[in-house]
């Protein structure tokens, strides 16, 4: 019986490692692709953009996508690498057995093991965040973030998540451990209840703790903006102007929410 688990196990590790390198090799053949294609058509614009965009702000965006595609290939073979570590190398087996001997068995281990493996991985993709925001954004003059700020973000958005996460947690955890074979269905139903909950409280609660929203004072670019979205069929309860020039320079909107809490919200450097 233990050669027959063995093997099966051997067997299960190797398509697990033989799947991860495919997607690596695939992604990074993708990328490689794009960067090749950018880096051949630099030098010259796009004929249908040719009398709205300089050469030079052409050049800058094709400069600025390959860089950031090359972070890119670093970041894939970076979580490739911590993906092997926590799984055929045995990095989650043995950070759960070192927990297991401070808090023994039972929901205060399960949920500890999460909160590390959060931690640990979090950690490992710090000096990645850093770089782009402080030095490939900063290179091309797109960040506007402080390292206060950004530090700020950070535990802002760690604090949220726990109070937000392990609760959630703990209680798929317990239906884990009550709720019978059927467990994943009434877990799965609760993931989407919360998810939709979320779409509805995130834009008027959560998103507010990270930036500054005011309505849409152009009343031109109002007008324009509503009849475009009536010819689309989407309605919103509100358009409004978001200060994300205090963290980069890139001009963006977006739209989010569920019922009364949709909403159509454009970065200021627009």
């Amino acid at each position: 019986m233990t050669d027959t688990l063995l093997s099966a196990s051997l067997v299960l590790s190797s398509v697990f490692a033989a799947a991860l390198a495919l997607s690596l090799v695939l992604r990074f053949w993708l990328a490689s692709r794009q960067i090749r294609h950018v880096a051949l058509h630099r030098d010259a614009v796009p004929a249908a953009f040719a009398h709205t965009i300089s050469l030079a702000a052409h050049q800058k965006a094709a400069d600025y996508t390959v860089a950031k595609a090359r972070l890119g290939l670093i970041e894939i073979a970076l979580g490739a690498a911590v993906l092997l570590a926590w799984t055929l190398m045995g990095g989650l087996s043995a950070l759960n057995q070192a927990l297991t001997q401070f808090t023994g068995q039972g929901m205060a281990q399960q949920l500890g093991l999460m909160v590390a493996f959060v931690v640990i991985s979090g950690a490992i993709d710090l000096p990645m965040s850093w770089y782009q925001t402080f030095v490939l954004e900063q290179r091309f003059g797109f960040n506007k973030m402080t390292f206060r700020l950004w530090l700020a973000d950070l535990l802002k958005g760690g604090l949220i998540g726990a109070l937000i996460g392990l609760p959630i947690a703990a209680l798929i955890l317990w239906m884990m451990a009550a709720a019978g074979s059927l467990w994943w269905l009434w877990a799965w139903l609760f993931w989407m209840g919360f998810n939709l909950l979320l779409l509805v409280i995130y834009p008027t609660l959560i998103a507010p703790l990270f930036n500054k929203f005011a309505p849409l004072e152009d009343v031109t670019l109002k007008a324009r903006v509503t009849a475009l979205m009536q010819r689309c069929g989407f309605s919103a309860k509100g358009l409004f102007v978001m200060d994300g020039s205090k963290r980069s320079a890139h001009a963006n909107a977006y739209f989010t929410g569920f019922g009364a809490a949709k909403r159509v919200v454009f970065y200021d450097t627009l």
